[in-house]
């Protein structure tokens, strides 16, 4: 099985366009296009009936203290937790690409609907809850239940890059066996036992300007 993207490279920077926020010289970050990348694949073993996708974070701090912190950095050897941006199942194994911008396109204050997915042209696929979902939510102007993809956004002060690591995997089941609103974590449980093969493509992202000058 093949995974690749038109949209960056494997191991390379993801654009701007496809990340929540983008580095502003005056205010640290500000919002950006928001954009879902193009992603495509091709040689699914025999006796695919569904895909599932799944992208996240595996570098994110364990604790917030310092994050986003005026005079702070978030030291590297803070241990980090996973944080989810995407999470689709339940896509037919017919399907081919995703193209950039399909199923996100800019920041949707209170998130983007879901499971069922609006406008969709695969009736069977659904979307999970990310973890903007949790970290909005106590901010009244952002908080709400945040469906599907959304973008990049560590934080400005991070003293390591972050990975983006999405998922692709071949299921031997036309259905996920989750039901009502659900998370990447509860997928992940969910299909052990039911994949086929899976391929991952990681690209890298930071909002520290002097991060970024190193990459």
């Amino acid at each position: 099985m093949k995974l690749w993207s038109d949209s960056f490279k494997d191991g390379g920077c993801i654009p701007g366009e496809f990340a929540f926020c983008i580095i502003d010289p005056d205010t640290h970050v500000t919002l950006s296009a928001n954009r879902n990348p193009h992603l495509a694949w091709s040689e699914l073993p025999p006796g695919t009936r569904s895909l599932a996708l799944i992208c996240h974070d595996p570098d994110v701090p364990s604790r917030g203290d310092d994050a986003n912190q005026e005079g702070k950095t978030v030291p590297p050897e803070l241990p980090r937790v996973d944080f989810f941006h995407w999470t689709m199942i339940d896509l037919p194994p017919d399907l081919t690409s995703l193209d950039a911008g399909q199923l996100s396109n800019g920041v949707i204050a209170h998130g983007k609907a879901g499971p069922h997915i609006p406008d969709c042209p695969w009736p069977s696929a659904r979307h999970g809850l990310n973890d903007y979902t949790g970290l909005f939510a106590g901010d009244p102007d952002m908080a709400g239940e945040y469906f599907g993809y959304d973008g990049p956004c560590p934080p400005w002060n991070d003293s390591i890059v972050h990975r983006y690591i999405f998922t692709l995997y071949a299921l031997n089941i036309a259905r996920v066996p989750v039901d009502g609103k659900f998370t990447g974590q509860q997928v992940r449980n969910a299909i052990q036992g039911s994949i086929l093969a899976e391929r991952r493509l990681v690209g890298i992202f930071t909002l520290n300007p002097a991060v970024a000058k190193l990459i």
